[in-house]
């Protein structure tokens, strides 16, 4: 009778782990890697918004885990490619 009455004290906590695994650990996790496939997925062209609110046209994709991002005529940033938040536009693959 001790084992059941230990297991059923430990069923709650178990019961609990469970509900919080679906229902945070596992959609941050896929929110993870979609941000990754996004990240991965960015070329030259696309209209980006960065974590800080800024909003640019990518210019250049450098293998360092680096962009640069053109914000005005003439205004270039350099930029970590995991801070870009959203890609507004992308452009289609060239044929050359």
């Amino acid at each position: 009778m001790d084992g059941a009455s230990a297991f059923a004290q430990l069923l709650p906590l178990i019961l609990i782990f469970a509900i919080m695994y679906f229902l945070l650990i596992r959609p941050q996790q896929k929110r993870v890697k979609e941000h990754q496939k996004m990240v991965e997925a960015l070329r030259r062209g696309d209209q980006v918004v960065t974590q800080g609110g800024l909003i640019g046209k990518v210019t250049k994709v450098k293998e360092d885990n680096e962009l640069e991002v053109e914000l005005a005529e003439g205004v270039r940033v350099r930029v970590v490619r995991n801070t870009v938040a959203q890609v507004l536009s992308k452009t289609e693959p060239s044929n050359s």
